[in-house]
């Protein structure tokens, strides 16, 4: 959790909307194109395909006790599951709560149901935590009070199928997935989410309200210093930057828009300094290092430097290590950033850690605020795994969680660490 904004702490193919209200089939091998290169893909009961949300902040409300909260995104009932945590990095479940919305899944999402990292975040601000509701189209907002949750109130997110949100100051937007896509903007408030007049924005996207896990927006989140929105769009391989006005309006109608370095940018993470943007690109599992300019364009700072790994999705920083979740192959890359702002692998098959059968399905991350342990859901054997960062950013595990809600119809995704 870092600088108020999401940056710590998602794939694609058809399902018919119809096959929301029922059982999913049972799970067949799919190929499944993203951005031009096919990925095999075993059903959601075998394979790991796709890794989500979290937040990234810089520390916690005044009292607030450790805790690691988990987004169970139910189709018939959104839940966070909040765990309490050890000095040690061990988790202790502590509580459920609904948020007052409904879960979602994209159409063919093979194990990230809502494909997006940031879908729930804790700003350290407000000591408040943010929920999506992607299948009601709302936000939930409560109040943290050690690993209790308080003072739910909901909102409508202003567009469809809400997957992302992004946090600076007491400035907050919500990325919508559905439809044409866009962001929507709201103060953090006492009582709540207020709306914020004027900044709605479209992405211009080509979904149905239920978008395809491929073409939907990856993720939504803000430089550190607060001048640049910038989106991530899966299947237009691009990067979308909107140039920030100090009241917290987009100053364009329109996104500055930036072609990928890399095939399908899902995740944003952002080095100490928050001067380096870094990308995760799903299609060759790669990462690329940019500076975002003033005006919202974007300058190549380091080419995609591949992992070696499938299907790199999601992005979170340890202070001058990064974690990347492999979802095809249900794996943990750890990369180093130097004081140059050279990023490379901890080591040369880009694995921290050893992957178990208790930890298929490798979807979104979160790493804790003192920046000693990282949080990694595994979508399809429902489990969360902790890890604490060695001195070399290799990964110990510490803790594993279970019984979290696995990937069947839809699954959990969206962490938080505090």
């Amino acid at each position: 959790m870092r600088m108020h904004s999401n940056q710590r702490g998602r794939h694609v193919t058809s399902r018919t909307a119809g096959a929301h209200s029922g059982h999913r089939a049972k799970p067949r091998t799919r190929r499944i194109m993203l951005g031009g290169g096919a990925l095999a893909i075993a059903g959601a009961a075998t394979v790991a395909v796709s890794l989500a949300s979290a937040s990234q902040y810089a520390g916690q409300a005044a009292g607030a006790d450790h805790a690691v909260f988990v987004q169970g995104n139910e189709l018939d009932g959104n839940t966070i599951h909040t765990f309490a945590r050890g000095d040690d990095g061990k988790l202790k479940p502590a509580g459920t709560y609904a948020t007052g919305g409904k879960g979602g899944d994209q159409v063919d999402a093979p194990t990230d149901s809502l494909a997006s990292q940031g879908s729930l975040v804790y700003d350290d601000r407000s000591g408040m935590l943010l929920a999506v509701n992607a299948g009601s189209g709302t936000v939930t907002s409560f109040r943290v009070e050690g690993q209790q949750l308080r003072g739910r109130k909901v909102v409508d997110s202003g567009g469809e199928f809400p997957a992302g949100i992004a946090v600076h100051g007491s400035i907050a937007y919500v990325m919508n997935a559905g439809g044409e896509g866009s962001v929507q903007g709201f103060e953090i408030t006492g009582k709540g989410l207020k709306p914020l007049p004027g900044s709605h924005r479209s992405l211009g996207l080509d979904n149905e309200d239920i978008p395809r896990f491929d073409t939907s927006p990856g993720q939504v989140e803000f430089t550190p210093d607060g001048r640049n929105l910038v989106v991530t769009t899966k299947g237009s391989n691009t990067v979308e930057v909107f140039p920030m006005k100090r009241n917290g309006l987009p100053a364009v109608e329109q996104p500055v828009v930036n072609e990928s370095a890399g095939g399908v940018p899902f995740a944003i993470s952002f080095d100490a300094s928050g001067k380096r943007m870094l990308v995760a690109e799903a299609e060759n599992s790669t990462v690329t290092t940019y500076k975002v300019k003033r005006d919202g364009k974007l300058k190549v700072l380091q080419q995609p430097l591949p992992n070696g790994q499938e299907t790199l999705c999601w992005l979170e920083r340890a202070g001058n290590y990064f974690y990347g979740g492999n979802t095809g192959n249900s794996t943990v890359t750890g990369y180093r950033m130097d004081e140059r702002g050279t990023l490379s692998l901890t080591n040369e098959v880009g694995i921290a850690t050893p992957p178990s059968a208790k930890s298929q399905g490798v979807i979104d991350l979160a790493v804790t605020e003192d920046e000693k342990f990282v949080y990694v859901q595994n979508a399809v054997s429902g489990t969360v795994d902790g890890f604490r960062v060695e001195a070399d950013g290799a990964l110990t595990k510490v803790t594993t969680a279970e019984g979290l809600p696995a990937f069947d119809e839809s699954g959990m995704e969206g962490i938080a660490a505090v």
